[in-house]
């Protein structure tokens, strides 16, 4: 397979290194950084758009959330199959027009939301919507912590949704992946550096999720946890823990925990899954509605800080 990178940022490093060890030829196209990304992780690094465009497959864009629209839009044109990373764009009208653009043009568009691909993350939306083990889920909480990023572009609102929109719309994902589609959300942040953001989550299925993200100070250690509980049992998740998924009450001894590996990498089966997708003609793990739902949600908690009320994020896609 013939793959474009465009971007040679953080997030382009592990996908860089995904391609290459799947076995695609990568070309990488940036303003900067593009030699020193394929020295370090594979790929032929060029001096255009046009050039890294030219002959491939895929276009997997890893810039920042501004600039996606006009990447995507000229693959588009070019009937190229697209990855994005999340969020597709900052407003529902312009991640709907993406989304169109692709289906109008006959190619797939995948979106980049990689937790839906953390073993741990994976193996509990099996056990919870597949094998029904916590029974109807009721209450789930989720926990995001990062240092502040470094490029200047994530820490303005205006270019990155910040902390609500960048960063949690991880886990508003996930929140609807495990419970439903949302009703509507009542957010709280406080800015910084730290930036903390808090958002309340209410199901269609009536239950409930608490979300918690922050971009904390330099040093801060990446962490993820997640609290799922339903009328059954529950699921917890600690990245520091030991033990990848726990299970409350202890499981039944014929109970079957789905087999997974702890250490792989997330970006490599996120991308091994789109390109089987591609193959078979099959859906991705996440679609784009999946990612234009997500992205309502964290406007809806944006219009609710703004506002200080409840938001339905159908207010956001009127």
């Amino acid at each position: 397979m013939r793959v474009a990178v465009i971007g040679a940022g953080a997030i382009a490093r592990p996908h860089v290194a995904a391609w290459t060890s799947l076995g695609a030829h990568v070309r990488i196209h940036s303003s900067h950084g593009a030699s020193a990304l394929a020295r370090a992780y594979g790929g032929t690094a060029v001096d255009t758009l046009e050039e890294c465009l030219d002959g491939v497959e895929v276009v997997d864009v890893c810039t920042p959330t501004p600039t996606h629209a006009p990447i995507v839009l000229a693959a588009a044109a070019r009937r190229l199959h697209v990855v994005c990373e999340k969020p597709l764009a900052l407003d529902h009208r312009t991640a709907a027009g993406l989304i169109d653009a692709c289906r109008d043009a006959g190619v797939r568009l995948f979106p980049g939301h990689v937790v839906r691909y953390f073993p741990a993350y994976a193996a509990a939306h099996r056990l919870v919507t597949e094998q029904g083990t916590v029974g109807r889920v009721a209450v789930t909480r989720l926990s995001r912590t990062t240092m502040t990023p470094s490029a200047p572009w994530l820490t303005d609102p205006a270019r990155s949704g910040g902390v609500l929109v960048d960063q949690m719309i991880h886990d508003f994902d996930f929140a609807r992946w495990i419970a439903g589609p949302v009703v509507d959300v009542f957010a709280r942040l406080t800015g910084g550096p730290p930036w903390t953001g808090h958002a309340l989550l209410r199901h269609e299925s009536g239950a409930l999720t608490q979300v918690t993200g922050q971009w904390g100070r330099p040093g801060t250690a990446f962490r993820t946890s997640f609290a799922i509980r339903g009328s059954s049992g529950g699921l917890d998740h600690d990245s520091r823990d030991t033990a990848p998924l726990r299970w409350e009450p202890e499981p039944p001894a014929d109970a079957l925990l789905p087999a997974f590996d702890a250490t792989g990498s997330p970006f490599r089966a996120e991308l091994a899954d789109f390109v089987t997708a591609l193959r078979t003609g099959a859906p991705a793990r996440v679609t784009p509605e999946d990612s234009l739902a997500a992205l309502d949600v964290a406007l809806a908690a944006v219009r609710s800080v703004r506002e200080n009320r409840p938001v339905d994020p159908k207010e956001v896609a009127a």
